[in-house]
């Protein structure tokens, strides 16, 4: 066989250059934010004149300004070693917990019983908190490996951490956000190489000092009570659930048709927040409906599996956390709606309106990614390539190849 054909069976049996983007969740994320945005717009326009008393496209363009702030955001963690944020950590922890205080003891302003936010509402800590506390988790875990199962340098502190972001949270108050945490904390625990046998206690102890809240919480003890009502009985569920029946109901199997909903308009609570699923389900019915949470369990497969594939075990500890973190975000919101949980009031992530979500969620994706870009970086080195290679983009399909550079038939005499 001449020197020419085993040159060319070479390149075509070439494998192609991996390039680190995991393209089936990149695509998920373009889909759930171009959708998003859709119902956004069709849920918000009369809200951001009625209420708000703004122009009709008032809540879209600030989500478009903040969807834009996210992505420059995730276009920087997807580039920046996941390894290099250890040396931020700290920092970024302490920040986040003063602004946590910061909304405790210099924010005046209540909004659905709560005060979550900084400059008129616009940044939620709470929000920053949930993504700063996996992070710091992910390293911490990572470095504590020898001593995670060993009761007074492993359990403890861990549940230092977690109660400290969570109590600051609950102060608030915000109960769901702060449960979303201590969830969070208890899966990458386990997922660090923590036991079963450990973690209960920890979630018992949640459970009894959650329960102890509510007969002081009376928000808490209201929801409690009308998401028992409404199990009974659905006629006799709160105001914000009949109207959410209500929404899917009218919406059926194909929906009303995109912007034709009627309980956006007639009392449906905050539908371009933590009510805009069910905004989703009655215009685009039991089909769209399905179509989103077919997104969100795609999400959460490429998730676990750049987890799964990370090259080392802060890499699988960041990736699972963010992951398991806006699943969960993405199912509460959609279970409060159908009544399978009490109302938490967490928003559907990629799609309800809020700036500082879609920051942090954007931001988390970013990490992400770039878990499954440092492993194809792994991967390339291992197989003598580099991400600056060309990639073989035509396969084997019989086209002419790329050329490379010869050396001249002098040279090889």
């Amino acid at each position: 066989m001449s020197g020419k054909s085993v040159a060319v069976k070479q390149q075509r049996n070439r494998k192609p250059l991996y390039v680190g983007l995991d393209v089936p969740m990149f695509f998920t994320i373009v889909a759930l934010l171009s959708f998003g945005l859709l119902m956004l717009y069709s849920a918000s326009w009369q809200y951001s004149v009625s209420v708000m008393g703004e122009k009709s496209s008032f809540m879209l363009e600030r989500q478009v300004r903040f969807l834009l702030l996210g992505g420059v955001v995730a276009i920087f963690a997807f580039y920046f070693d996941y390894h290099r944020i250890k040396k931020f950590v700290v920092p970024m922890m302490i920040f986040t917990l003063i602004l946590l205080l910061m909304v405790i003891f210099y924010v005046e302003e209540v909004r659905l019983g709560a005060k979550r936010g900084l400059l008129s509402g616009s940044v939620q800590p709470s929000e920053l908190a949930k993504l700063v506390t996996i992070i710091y988790l992910a390293f911490w875990l990572h470095s504590k490996q020898d001593y995670i199962k060993d009761m007074k340098f492993g359990i403890i502190p861990m549940a230092f951490i977690l109660g400290t972001s969570a109590a600051l949270i609950l102060i608030q108050p915000d109960l769901s956000a702060a449960i979303t945490i201590i969830i969070i904390g208890g899966t990458m625990f386990y997922l660090g190489g923590g036991e079963i046998r450990q973690i209960i206690p920890a979630i018992i102890i949640s459970v009894l000092a959650g329960a102890l809240l509510l007969v002081f919480y009376d928000t808490g003890k209201e929801r409690i009570a009308t998401f028992i009502a409404g199990i009974e009985d659905p006629s006799t569920a709160s105001y914000h659930l009949t109207r959410s029946f209500e929404a899917i109901v009218r919406g059926g199997l194909f929906g009303v048709g995109i912007g034709r909903a009627n309980t956006k308009f007639t009392g449906l609570p905050v539908a371009p927040t933590d009510s805009i699923f069910s905004v989703i389900v009655e215009e685009t019915g039991i089909l769209g409906a399905t179509m989103v949470i077919l997104l969100f369990v795609i999400f959460l497969w490429r998730g676990l599996t750049i987890a799964k594939n990370a090259p080392d075990m802060l890499g699988r500890l960041l990736a699972s956390g963010i992951t398991v973190w806006i699943f969960l975000e993405a199912f509460i919101n959609m279970s409060v709606l159908v009544n399978l949980l009490p109302f938490a009031g967490n928003a559907l992530p990629f799609i309800s309106y809020g700036g500082s979500n879609l920051t942090m969620v954007l931001a988390g994706v970013g990490i992400v990614l770039n878990v499954g870009r440092v492993t194809a970086i792994q991967n390339n080195e291992e197989e003598g390539k580099t991400l600056n290679a060309v990639v073989n983009l035509r396969r084997n399909d019989g086209w002419r190849s790329v050329p490379r550079n010869r050396r001249p038939s002098s040279a090889r005499k």
